[in-house]
């Protein structure tokens, strides 16, 4: 199994091989999650190679985890050099607090970013933050209330909300804690970078008009919004987020 050592922190990551002559996809989740919200939406990208990195204290990545979105973004940042490849990152929720972060860095390995589910802020409220710790099972509640569409399977949910009570709670409190201090605000317009922004129009915990004002502030940056969709829309809609990314993607290279 893939392993990558940062500062002797053993993190996993899974990898699937594709056409080497295109830029590889690193796929970044979001706060209490693991590479396993991913796999349904790389079938369709199966040409492409991709990473999907476990977080530290995430999957089969060891503890701790992060306290801040500049610390996982430090992470990332040197998986990416690792790496040492072109890239496209992906990311949601968090994960694209940590994709917008590397991409006001400017790193050279980085060539497009896809948004998915995010804001610029990240705000928790104070009752979740502490819930998360002292009580989880009331914050996986709160997020089992607003994350998904009125349409979303029920086993999916559930699926979901398992993985989420296997996360220990300092880590998902740690998570809460970097989302609340997020701001990207005033860094948005030093993003370069081809930006794809995905927002689901039932989303109640970053609403798709976080999305839109995403799009709006980063220069040469694309908005789609799925329709009837939640918060983890690569995993209601695996197959229309894929379709978005694949065309976002061709038209880069066409």
């Amino acid at each position: 199994m893939p392993y990558f050592s940062y500062n002797t922190q053993q993190l996993f990551y899974a990898h699937h091989k594709g056409n080497e002559k295109r830029p590889s996809l690193l796929l970044i989740h979001g706060a209490g999650g693991n590479r396993t919200h991913w796999p349904k939406t790389l079938r369709p990208l199966a040409d492409y190679e991709t990473f999907v990195l476990d977080l530290p204290g995430h999957g089969r990545s060891a503890l701790p985890g992060c306290t801040t979105i500049d610390a996982y973004a430090a992470v990332v940042t040197a998986f990416i050099n690792h790496l040492a490849r072109p890239l496209v990152l992906i990311g949601h929720s968090m994960g694209g607090g940590i994709v917008q972060t590397i991409a006001a860095q400017h790193n050279l390995h980085v060539v497009a970013q896809v948004l998915i589910g995010t804001s610029p802020r990240l705000p928790v409220g104070a009752a979740i933050l502490d819930n998360a710790l002292h009580n989880p099972p009331q914050a996986i509640a709160f997020i089992a209330k607003y994350a998904w569409s009125d349409a979303a399977p029920q086993t999916m949910m559930n699926q979901t909300h398992q993985a989420l009570a296997e996360v220990p709670p300092t880590v998902l409190h740690s998570d809460f804690t970097a989302c609340n201090q997020f701001d990207m605000t005033e860094r948005l317009g030093t993003i370069q970078l081809p930006t794809l922004v995905i927002s689901g129009s039932e989303d109640k915990m970053t609403p798709a008009k976080y999305g839109r004002f995403l799009a709006d502030m980063i220069p040469n940056a694309q908005y789609s919004c799925l329709e009837g969709v939640g918060h983890f829309i690569m995993l209601e809609q695996p197959n229309q987020t894929a379709a978005l990314i694949k065309q976002f993607l061709e038209q880069r290279s066409g």
